[in-house]
């Protein structure tokens, strides 16, 4: 059964991050990138709560280090931390002399390179249990790519991998399970969807709200598939907006760290 844990509202809720290292049972961060905030969901409790920015925040990844987060802002990257106070930058990590739109960058010594181009809205990555896949949803074609991803972290073989239609709505935000299952969320479409390593639909969730945004694996075990939507445009629909927790069966991969 799907759960609404978040009635907030967000406008555009995304990058849906497990922290196991917070609270009491680990959190799940979260950012509305349109009212430019950063939200905690703990999990013990079952209590949101959060902060607001002075820019966009668009996603987070843990550093290896265990010291933060880089955090991706409208303008730059930036070393951030986090406590009971709030976030805290502590410094500029990266500034892009040329923030990109609309394609696939790589972190390499701390510097930004665009490795693909798309014709639009791009979203998440998502990563196969054995590391050798990387996959990558562009939202205005509509289409889910496929990478083969080198242990140096290179992309090749660019392949079309899914390609939405009609009533599916669009492919944004993404994970991967530990059997290899792909869980896409839909834009417009009102539904996270489990495809196979080899592009056979799975599983569909129906969610009631339609502009469902990311997805990711949380609770102490990885068994909780935590999705997040968007309320903007979207004032008809009572739950848009939410957070939303379901248990699909199978159990979800650590996130991944960046190095510093």
């Amino acid at each position: 059964m799907i759960q609404c844990v978040w009635r907030g509202r967000a406008r555009l809720g995304k990058g849906p991050l497990w922290c196991p290292e917070q609270g009491e049972a680990g959190r799940l961060l979260f950012v509305d990138i349109l009212r430019r905030a950063l939200h905690v969901h703990d999990f013990a409790s079952g209590r949101t709560w959060g902060w607001s920015f002075e820019e966009a925040c668009s996603w987070l990844v843990p550093r290896a280090d265990g010291d933060g987060f880089i955090a991706g802002l409208a303008s730059r990257l930036v070393h951030l931390r986090l406590d009971e106070n709030g976030p805290r930058i502590v410094g500029d990590w990266v500034t892009p002399e040329e923030p990109g739109r609309g394609g696939l960058a790589r972190l390499v010594d701390a510097e930004l390179r665009q490795v693909d181009y798309s014709s639009g809205v791009t979203s998440e990555t998502a990563v196969s249990p054995d590391g050798r896949t990387l996959y990558h949803s562009d939202r205005a074609a509509g289409v889910v790519y496929a990478f083969d991803l080198s242990p140096g972290g290179e992309l090749t073989g660019k392949r079309e991998h899914l390609r939405f239609h009609g009533a599916q709505g669009y492919p944004d935000g993404m994970t991967c399970d530990a059997e290899g299952g792909l869980w896409v969320a839909h834009w417009g479409g009102g539904r996270v969807s489990r495809f196979l390593p080899d592009g056979t639909l799975d599983e569909t969730l129906i969610l009631p709200a339609s502009r469902v945004t990311s997805c990711a694996f949380g609770g102490p075990e990885l068994d909780q598939l935590y999705i997040t939507t968007a309320a903007d445009g979207r004032d008809q629909e009572a739950l848009a907006g939410s957070l939303f927790r379901v248990a699909p069966g199978v159990r979800g991969l650590a996130a991944p760290v960046l190095v510093a």
